[in-house]
Parts: C-alpha cells; sequence; structure tokens
C-alpha cells in the first residue's frame, strides 16, 4: 500500500496546480466529448450518460434514485433530465409497482437507436481524448490512481 503525505501538511504550489490542472483536463475531456456528440448526433453528453446506463441494465429500467447516484445527479437534476429525454421519446417513467412515489426509468426503442447509433462516436473520443493518449503500463497506473481517488 502507497503511503500517503500527513493531512495536515499544507497544499504546496505544486500540488495546487496539480489540482487546478486536474480540473481543467476533466471539463476539457468532457466538452470535447460532448462536441463529439452534439456534431454528430445532437445529443448532449449527460443524455448519453443516462442511455448508456439504461442499456446495461435487464429490460433497460432502473429506478430513478439509482440512475441519479451513477449518474451524480441529484434526483431532481436527474427528473430534469429525465424528463427532456421523455419528452424527445428516448425515455420513458413508469411508477414503480410496490411503490406508488417511485418511478423508473425506462430506454425507449428510439433512446436504444439514438443510443447505439452514438455510442461508436462517443468511445472513437473516450480513445482519442483519454485512452490513446496512454501506454498500457500508464493505464493500469492511471486506473489504481483513479481508483484511489473514488474511494
Amino acid at each position: 500500500m502507497t503511503e500517503t503525505r500527513d493531512t495536515t501538511e499544507r497544499v504546496s504550489p505544486e500540488d495546487l496546480s496539480l489540482w487546478r490542472t486536474f480540473v481543467r483536463v476533466h471539463a476539457t475531456v468532457h466538452r470535447r466529448l460532448e462536441a463529439d456528440l452534439m456534431d454528430h448526433h445532437g445529443l448532449p453528453l449527460a443524455w448519453y450518460e443516462v442511455m448508456a446506463r439504461l442499456v446495461e441494465i435487464p429490460d433497460r429500467k432502473l429506478r430513478m434514485s439509482e440512475l441519479a447516484e451513477q449518474v451524480m445527479l441529484s434526483p431532481s437534476g436527474l427528473t430534469r433530465l429525465v424528463d427532456r429525454l421523455a419528452t424527445e421519446g428516448l425515455i420513458r417513467r413508469v411508477p414503480a409497482e410496490r411503490d406508488g412515489r417511485g418511478y423508473y426509468a425506462v430506454l425507449t426503442d428510439a433512446g436504444y437507436e439514438m443510443l447505439r447509433s452514438a455510442t461508436g462516436t462517443h468511445l472513437r473520443g473516450v480513445q482519442e481524448h483519454v485512452i490513446g493518449k496512454f501506454s498500457e503500463d500508464e493505464l493500469r497506473h492511471f486506473a489504481e490512481f483513479c481508483r484511489r481517488l473514488e474511494e
């Protein structure tokens, strides 16, 4: 296990620069992936992420609360996003069978087709803007670093 620095130690200018670079890189990659999807499919990245989560689930259906957690949105933020997707016919909101207050988001056939058409663009972007920048060994280390940050 790698030792971490003492938490009472001040953040150095170099550390702060690293942090700012990390934030900037995340925003840059996000913007590039979104631009690719918008340019080729008129599809915002947040819409893609929601539909991608649903396609991975049996019956393409997930409780709204679970979906919000997976895409890291507040419940109200996800509700607004799902409402827009529903207006476009890409997702349906279905009441939960046993809980009158709960809802499921369900990927429609039109949503599936939209996702299917956009997936190649998204994966090419992930490869071009992130994966392709590193060797296999660097990617293994990067994955470990990301897992450590996620903990």
